[in-house]
């Protein structure tokens, strides 16, 4: 997640040379893309965390630091 970013609120995933932006209410990529298996573990993370990505999403607009977000277990 990036301040200063546009709607809709949505964060950044990244493996290798590939990213990819997920939307955080539909969990829908926005743009790019991921290899099939790291796109999963995207998604089963996200729809775990998503109130919390939408605390940061909120934190971020105004510029206050972000919480951490737990990794998948």
């Amino acid at each position: 997640m990036f301040y200063n970013d546009h709607a809709p609120p949505h964060f950044h995933a990244k493996y290798g040379d590939h990213t990819a932006r997920y939307e955080i209410a539909t969990l829908a990529v926005l743009t790019g893309a991921l290899p099939r298996r790291p796109h999963a573990f995207v998604l089963e993370w996200a729809s775990q965390h998503r109130g919390e990505l939408l605390v940061d999403w909120q934190l971020a607009r105004v510029s206050r630091p972000l919480l951490p977000v737990a990794p998948l277990e």
